[in-house]
């Protein structure tokens, strides 16, 4: 299982002014932070970067990569700014995401077919609705896949995210237990060993501190790897929630288990 950082977002106000700045010194902290906390992934969470997206997203993805060498994860909204991203990228770049919303369809698949890159397709309708029901996301990546086909992204790119929903929410708990098992079922479904991702962020959006957000993620992240999630989205500077993440993976693992 891959440990992608959610850490890297524009919304925290350092980040947020050294984009602005183009300072590299605060990205470079943060991404070696999240290198030594066992990240193998980063997602660089732009936003839609409305002022000079090209320009912002290029600075953003040399600067991690020549900081660490982690797959970069492009999340943003604004296509101007992905295909920047993808261009400035000298090492493994990934596309964060695509759903079978038309607009997204548009503009994000020739993207993932010009750069031959792994692509992280969420399981939306094309309203941008979530699923209320397993066969509902079911149906999702069955049409997402077959997009993504016609669109000539070899399977082998695709990851899946099933989308993790807040607890908060009135069903919360009860998607997410469809989420495990959309994770559980997709290679069969798919006819592949296709690969999945899941936000545990997601799940305790509107927590009210850090300690219920700790516990919640700590019990839920175990369920996805049992389930056999291959990368979690994750903040990863909670020593806590990594070290769940280890033991959850030496459990659940196919070597021997050693107590050392």
């Amino acid at each position: 299982m891959i440990l992608v950082a959610d850490n890297l977002r524009i919304t925290l106000p350092a980040i947020g002014r050294a984009v602005e700045r183009l300072d590299p010194e605060p990205i470079r902290q943060m991404v070696s932070a999240c290198m030594n906390a066992g990240a193998q992934a980063i997602d660089i969470n732009s936003g839609p970067l409305s002022r000079s997206p090209e320009e912002k997203m290029t600075f953003l993805v040399r600067t991690v990569q020549e900081t660490a060498d982690l797959t970069v994860v492009l999340d943003t909204a604004n296509p101007r700014a992905m295909a920047a991203g993808l261009a400035a990228g000298s090492q493994k770049v990934m596309i964060n995401g695509v759903s079978l919303e038309p607009v997204r369809l548009k503009r994000i698949l020739p993207l993932a077919r010009q750069y031959d890159c792994d692509i992280i397709g969420y399981l939306l309708g094309p309203d941008g609705h979530v699923p209320t029901d397993a066969s509902g996301r079911m149906e999702a990546a069955v049409a997402l896949f077959n997009e993504m086909q016609t669109a000539g992204i070899s399977p082998e790119r695709i990851i899946i995210d099933p989308v993790v929903a807040p607890l908060a929410w009135q069903d919360g708990n009860r998607q997410n237990m469809t989420v495990l098992e959309v994770i559980r079922t997709l290679p069969d479904l798919l006819g592949f060993p296709v690969r999945t991702i899941a936000g545990l962020s997601n799940l305790t959006t509107g927590a009210p501190d850090p300690g219920t957000r700790r516990r919640y993620q700590g019990a839920f992240l175990p369920m996805l790897v049992a389930a056999g999630v291959s990368m979690i989205l994750l903040n990863v500077l909670d020593p806590t929630i990594i070290r769940v993440a280890g033991l959850s993976q030496r459990i659940a693992g196919r070597t021997v288990f050693s107590w050392q």
